[in-house]
């Protein structure tokens, strides 16, 4: 059995490599061709080229490497002909993933395809899921309530969990290990400042982050900064905090990383997943997003939620203050991580959140590899419905 997975980003990697670890647990001897990065290549993928090329955000951070991404489209699509795999799976990168998604249906329209992460049409453009369904058969949904709207748009879809509820957190006594090595009192608080995984959000987001940390730290000198990184922007976030007043430690390794989420007492994130893993670590969060002006124009006038952090969503309350677009300033977000910091009300409607989320997104059940594991073996064993 073969299967050609595309992933475009750290969190799809991080996905892809654990439906292959389920994959290769229930059919020992499967085959992994495709796009991948560093935890995909360790599970036994060989990337056609490197995945950060398709770590994009935004219509403007596209437009200068469209026809770059048009020519991988093709030879993407052109590859999975030719390896006539029992599957394509597609992680997330919808803007490129479905789109080779759908050169390959133009050629073969028998081929089963398989999306990992649902389109968030809960929150903007909603007639992406009917033209999904166009060129996808499959959806592995990592939020609870993303099956209906699947299924209502014609594809079947399976809710598989969330890999954040099953991960490892690290003990108290880690916690007390990393604050000792950094040389971070046990009363001193500790911010985690998260501008986002991705050089456009880096270096968008990463200068108001270290002012609105600079004001925090006005009002409390004794505020200790944090900043967690992935390989593909770490160079970037070093050559970048060397310039930053607040002087953050900047960690890269695994280890230290979830050791500093264990000991933080609260975190300024980029929007997106992040929030989840802060969720399961019980870090109080003040999120914030931006993009280029003519992204942020387009999307304002699509979006249709009136809040798109994921600890609100899936625990149906507002508790997680959140600041957009052009209200992604240094002022109200030091204001905001302040109040966090300060009100025991506010932390613990947070705190309760964050423990709800958790347990719908799966804690304390199969891990969400395997779950979609088998989603993907009991989708290509039934006909297709069209």
């Amino acid at each position: 059995m073969k299967f050609f997975l595309i992933a475009g980003e750290p969190s799809g990697d991080q996905l892809g490599a654990a439906l292959m670890a389920g994959l290769k647990e229930l059919v020992p001897d499967v085959q992994f061709v495709g796009v991948g990065g560093p935890l995909m290549q360790a599970q036994g993928i060989s990337s056609l080229f490197p995945m950060d090329e398709l770590s994009l955000m935004g219509i403007w951070e596209v437009l200068p490497k469209y026809r770059h991404l048009k020519r991988r489209i093709k030879e993407t699509a052109d590859a999975v002909i030719q390896e006539a795999p029992d599957a394509l799976i597609t992680i997330d990168s919808p803007d490129f993933c479905l789109r080779v998604a759908r050169a390959v249906r133009d050629i073969q329209p028998k081929m089963r395809t398989i999306h990992y992460v649902a389109p968030s049409v809960w929150a903007w453009r909603p007639g992406r899921a009917d033209k999904m369904a166009k060129v996808i058969d499959h959806v592995l949904a990592i939020l609870p309530f993303e099956p209906p709207l699947m299924r209502a748009a014609g594809m079947t879809c399976d809710f598989v969990g969330h890999p954040i509820a099953t991960e490892k957190v690290a003990s108290p006594e880690e916690a007390f290990a990393f604050r000792a090595k950094h040389g971070i009192d046990a009363d001193a608080p500790l911010v985690l400042c998260l501008p986002g995984s991705r050089k456009s959000e880096v270096s968008r987001l990463g200068g108001r982050f270290d002012e609105a940390l600079m004001r925090l730290r006005d009002r409390i000198p004794e505020i200790r900064v944090i900043l967690p990184t992935v390989p593909g922007v770490s160079q970037m976030i070093r050559d970048m905090t060397k310039r930053w007043p607040t002087d953050p430690i900047v960690i890269e390794d695994s280890d230290e990383k979830r050791a500093a989420f264990a000991a933080a007492d609260l975190a300024l994130a980029a929007s997106g997943t992040v929030s989840l893993e802060l969720a399961a670590n019980r870090v109080p969060m003040v999120i914030s997003y931006d993009m280029a002006p003519l992204s942020r124009w387009i999307i304002g006038m699509m979006i249709r939620t009136d809040t798109v952090t994921l600890v609100n969503l899936v625990s149906e309350t507002r508790t997680i203050p959140e600041y957009l677009g052009r209200d992604c300033q240094p002022t109200p977000l030091a204001e905001a991580l302040q109040n966090v910091l300060e009100d025991d009300s506010v932390r613990d409607a947070q705190y309760a959140a964050m423990d709800l989320t958790m347990e719908r997104l799966g804690r304390g059940g199969e891990a969400p590899g395997l779950r979609a594991a088998r989603s993907v073996l009991e989708a290509i064993k039934e006909p297709r419905s069209r």
